[in-house]
C-alpha cells in the first residue's frame, strides 16, 4: 500500500467504536493535538528553565493500550512515531496500520523469543539489559541485514519489580557492545522511582546522567538519556533527558491498574 502523510490521513470517523469515543471523546483528532501542543509547550519551557535548546530533547509518545483504529487519529493529529511496550501489541497495531508511515519504538521488557518479531519493524529499542539479549539482537539483525538503535536499562531506582542493570554493572557492559556491531547504542534509559515526591525521583535522573557522562567518555557515541514520562519528564529535562516518553498527557488516562498514577495529565476527549 501506498504510505499516507499525516496531512492525508484519515480524520477520527464511524470506525470508532463506542468504547472508544467513551474513552478518547467525539473528536480524537482535536484532543490529541492540543494535548500535544500542551506537551510540546511544557518541554520547552523546561528546556528554557534548564537553559537547554528545545531542539535537544525528543518527544516519543507512548501508545500502549490506544487501539490501533485510535492511533489513526493520533496520526492525523501529526504523531508519527510510536512507542509500545509489548512487542505482541506492537505487532498487531503495525500491522493495522502498515499504511501509515510510523516509525516504530519498542520500550519495554523484551523475552528472548520475541526478538524476531521486533527486528522485523522497530526502529530503535530501548531495555536493553543483558548481553544474552543483545547477541540474540545482534544474531537475528545479521539474518535480515539490517542494524537497531539501542539505549542500554539502567535499574538507577533499585527497585526489584523493575528491570535494568545494576548501576555498578553498566561500565563492563558498554565495553562488550562493541562484540554486537548490528547494535547501535545511543544512550541510557530508566525508569524512575513512581513517586510524586520529585525530590525522590529526580536522583534516579540525576544517576542515570552521571552514568551516561562516564560511559560517552569510554564510548563518545552513548551519549542519549531517554528517561522522563507524563509525571516527571520537566525533572528529567533538567538532568539531561534527550528522549522523554509521554503517554498519558497525550492519550489519557489507561484502563490499567496504574492508570490513576501521574497527576496532572491532560485529559483526552
Amino acid at each position: 500500500m501506498d504510505q499516507l502523510d499525516p496531512s492525508n490521513a484519515p480524520p477520527s470517523d464511524t470506525s470508532l467504536s463506542a468504547a472508544d469515543i467513551e474513552r478518547f471523546g467525539p473528536d480524537p483528532v482535536g484532543s490529541f493535538r492540543a494535548n500535544l501542543a500542551a506537551v510540546e509547550e511544557r518541554i520547552a519551557r523546561a528546556c528554557a528553565r534548564a537553559g537547554r535548546e528545545r531542539t535537544s530533547v525528543r518527544l516519543l509518545p507512548i501508545t500502549k493500550t490506544v487501539p490501533a483504529q485510535v492511533l489513526r487519529c493520533a496520526f492525523a493529529a501529526g504523531i508519527t512515531a510510536f512507542g509500545e511496550n509489548k512487542i505482541q501489541e506492537a505487532m498487531g497495531k503495525r500491522e493495522a496500520l502498515g499504511d501509515l508511515a510510523i516509525d516504530w519504538s519498542i520500550v519495554g521488557h523484551l523475552q528472548s523469543n520475541k526478538v524476531k518479531y521486533l527486528s522485523r519493524f522497530a526502529r530503535e529499542f530501548h531495555a536493553l539489559d543483558s548481553l544474552k539479549l543483545a547477541e540474540l539482537l545482534d544474531r537475528q539483525l545479521e539474518r535480515v541485514g539490517c542494524s537497531l538503535d539501542v539505549y542500554v536499562q539502567v535499574n538507577t531506582s533499585n527497585e526489584d519489580s523493575k528491570f535494568g542493570l545494576h548501576p555498578d554493572a553498566l561500565l563492563s557492559f558498554v565495553d562488550r557492545l562493541g562484540e554486537f556491531p548490528r547494535l547501535k547504542p545511543r544512550g541510557l534509559m530508566t525508569l524512575a522511582l513512581f513517586s510524586s515526591e520529585m525530590a525522590r525521583v529526580r536522583p534516579c535522573f540525576a544517576l542515570l546522567r552521571r552514568l551516561r557522562d562516564e560511559a560517552a567518555a569510554r564510548h563518545p557515541g552513548l551519549t542519549g538519556l531517554s528517561m522522563g514520562m507524563t509525571g516527571d519528564f520537566e525533572e528529567a529535562i533538567a538532568e539531561g533527558a534527550t528522549v522523554v516518553r509521554v503517554g498519558q498527557a497525550i492519550f489519557g488516562k489507561r484502563p490499567t491498574p496504574d492508570g490513576h498514577y501521574w497527576p496532572g495529565f491532560a485529559k483526552a476527549g
